[in-house]
């Protein structure tokens, strides 16, 4: 949500161009840094989401390494100007895509947001996440 920092040194990994979408890699791409993602599409808008990933998976994508973004309940529209990967430590909220429904998140949910997602967040319970964005 909030820019923070860059994240690593990607300068050594090459990743795929992008497709004749223009929406970047595709969950099967495969990179190093590429979080292999069980598909669950909300209204055919591609949110990927893992529930409870392994302490192993986190730790090989470097989750502990992320900033954090926390914020309080509240609704708010929001547009992903670039791909954002999340795992959510505490809170709950909800996320409806522009013209879709309603999609739930909440503790242990790894997230990836797509690049241009116009949609509304509902933070029900204050939530606190590790972002990145590609």
């Amino acid at each position: 949500m909030d820019q923070g920092p860059p994240y690593g040194d990607r300068s050594r990994v090459a990743k795929p161009a992008r497709d004749r979408h223009n929406r970047g890699p595709t969950p099967g791409d495969r990179y190093p840094q590429d979080l292999d993602l069980k598909q669950h599409p909300v209204d055919d808008i591609d949110i990927l989401v893992e529930h409870k990933p392994s302490p192993a998976k986190l730790e090989v994508i470097g989750v502990d390494g992320w900033p954090i973004w926390r914020k309080g309940p509240g609704v708010f529209p929001w547009r992903y100007t670039q791909t954002e990967t999340c795992y959510v430590l505490r809170g709950r909220f909800q996320v409806t895509p522009e013209g879709g429904s309603p999609q739930t998140f909440t503790r242990g949910d790894l997230i990836r947001f797509p690049a241009g997602l116009a949609c509304t967040w509902e933070i029900e319970e204050a939530v606190e996440k590790h972002y990145r964005l590609d």
